[in-house]
């Protein structure tokens, strides 16, 4: 590459000593040179100690329970993706990239374990998955994504999603991918279609916050524009909750007075 575009380690200005853990997880999958990652015009110093790359053979790793192309995940993505998911399938290599790091001031655990994947791309990869998010990558979808001049945003990182409430026509906005950053997915329960657009920005703006370091506490109030009373911080889950597996901050729409 011949302008190369590096990838940023924010400063987290909210962030306070915790006992957050941050965990990062992506499969990348390929035919891989055998030549050193060629991470360093990406900024990055190559993988975090914390971070294990393991090999495998493709049709080996099919046989693992957790393996993510097949099953209801794997209908996702060859719906959701149908040229990265034949890519992902034709592929004889697989590389998985899994680390837990204590909750951290900076980012750049993540700029160098980027850095490697856009690297692993350039040698031989043709498509990443990121389980967190529920995505799944052709190489130059991900280059589109992430090698972005200063950076990607930091909701590229996130993914937010809108469901229907059961037996409601209000609506369930909420979050993964949290768990890159060390903090809880958020929920934001009961809200009216006519405030999705509010309910969108207010959501971003949390996932902001806490990407850049930001604690909520339980029981804690938060303001938003235009809705009286704001909303209340309530503080659950975990990694075994199917739904984000992650912890996640409860937020509920006010009701109409």
């Amino acid at each position: 590459m011949s302008n190369p575009l590096y990838f940023p380690a924010w400063q987290r200005p909210h962030w306070q000593p915790s006992d957050e853990e941050i965990l990062v997880q992506f499969y990348v999958f390929g035919e891989f040179q055998p030549i050193r990652v060629p991470s360093a015009q990406y900024g990055s110093d190559g993988l975090p100690e914390e971070v294990e790359l393991t090999s495998h053979h493709h049709s080996a790793l099919r046989e693992w329970e957790g393996y993510p192309l097949k099953g209801a995940l794997g209908d996702l993505f060859q719906s959701d993706a149908p040229e990265a998911f034949e890519k992902a399938m034709a592929a004889p290599q697989v590389l998985v990239l899994r680390g837990r790091f204590k909750d951290s001031a900076d980012t750049g655990y993540l700029r160098d374990t980027f850095g490697v994947l856009a690297g692993l791309l350039d040698i031989g990869g043709v498509a990443v998955l990121d389980p967190q998010i529920l995505s799944l990558f052709s190489a130059d979808e991900w280059r589109q994504r992430y090698l972005i001049k200063d950076g990607a945003p930091l909701r590229n990182h996130v993914l937010i999603l809108r469901d229907e409430e059961d037996d409601s026509d209000r609506l369930w906005i909420h979050t993964r991918g949290l768990r890159k950053f060390g903090r809880p997915d958020i929920s934001l329960r009961d809200v009216p279609a006519q405030e999705i657009d509010r309910a969108g920005s207010l959501c971003q703006r949390l996932v902001e916050l806490q990407a850049l370091g930001a604690h909520f506490k339980d029981g804690q109030s938060l303001e938003v524009d235009g809705v009286f009373g704001g909303v209340t911080a309530e503080l659950g889950g975990g990694y075994d909750d199917p739904r984000f597996n992650n912890t996640y901050v409860a937020l509920h729409w006010p009701s109409e007075p």
